[in-house]
């Protein structure tokens, strides 16, 4: 495996054993959208998977992205050699189209969020998205910018909801990058270093969920924590 950009040969394309399968429909299934940029990106796939990380992070449209699955399964085809890109390029460049993302959901908060969020229910676009996400952001402040990066849906309406609520943009850029650091970082190399592994091909999701159920922990703590705080005082 080489350092380059570059996806291998189909002649040589190393698959991982069992197809990856998706919480939701086949179109959506991250090792099926990975083959497929492959398909059209030919050396350059990597920058296509970048721009779904980058859609899926920064742009309203692309909540529905598989992001997690789709950093799992990337680290996945790069240790199955199925993408030609050494891992400590394929993490980085995660991290970069997360962080860039992120700043455009922030910028787009600032400056369109009020008008797009009064827009009402649509197929993809629904309000109820937006209130978890602001109810999400409201009980845990800054640290939400950070653990939010791990929670699907409300990782792509949090910088989103930072911007409209005027949150300090250097305030919003540390967190945001801390998160992003360990979100890219993390499932990219555990895909990496775990996809050959069978059990883990076929229960891709059940290891998404664990991610995001651990990455939410310590705010579940904290919430029955002041549930039974106040409680005791009612």
């Amino acid at each position: 495996m080489t350092a380059g950009l570059t996806a291998a040969p189909p002649s040589a394309q190393v698959q991982p054993a069992v197809p990856a399968p998706a919480l939701g429909p086949e179109w959506l299934d991250a090792a099926s959208i990975i083959t497929q940029i492959v398909k059209w990106f030919g050396p350059w796939a990597i920058v296509g998977v970048m721009l779904v990380v980058f859609a899926e992070t920064g742009l309203l449209v692309g909540f529905f992205l598989p992001g997690d699955s789709l950093l799992f399964t990337l680290g996945m085809f790069v240790g199955a050699g199925s993408i030609d890109v050494h891992i400590w390029i394929a993490a980085p460049l995660m991290w970069l189209a997360a962080i860039i993302g992120n700043q455009t959901g922030y910028f787009i908060g600032r400056k369109a969020g009020p008008t797009i969020f009064k827009k009402p229910d649509s197929r993809l676009f629904k309000k109820e998205y937006v209130d978890r996400t602001a109810s999400f952001f409201e009980r845990h402040g800054g640290k939400a910018v950070t653990l939010a990066q791990f929670v699907p849906i409300v990782r792509t309406f949090t910088p989103v909801m930072a911007g409209v609520g005027t949150m300090h943009y250097r305030h919003f850029f540390v967190f945001n990058a801390i998160g992003a650091t360990l979100w890219a970082f993390a499932i990219t190399w555990l895909g990496y270093f775990l996809g050959n592994i069978t059990w883990i091909q076929k229960n891709i999701d059940v290891m998404i969920l664990a991610i995001v159920f651990v990455s939410a922990l310590p705010m579940l703590i904290s919430a029955v924590r002041k549930w039974s705080s106040h409680r005791k005082r009612t």
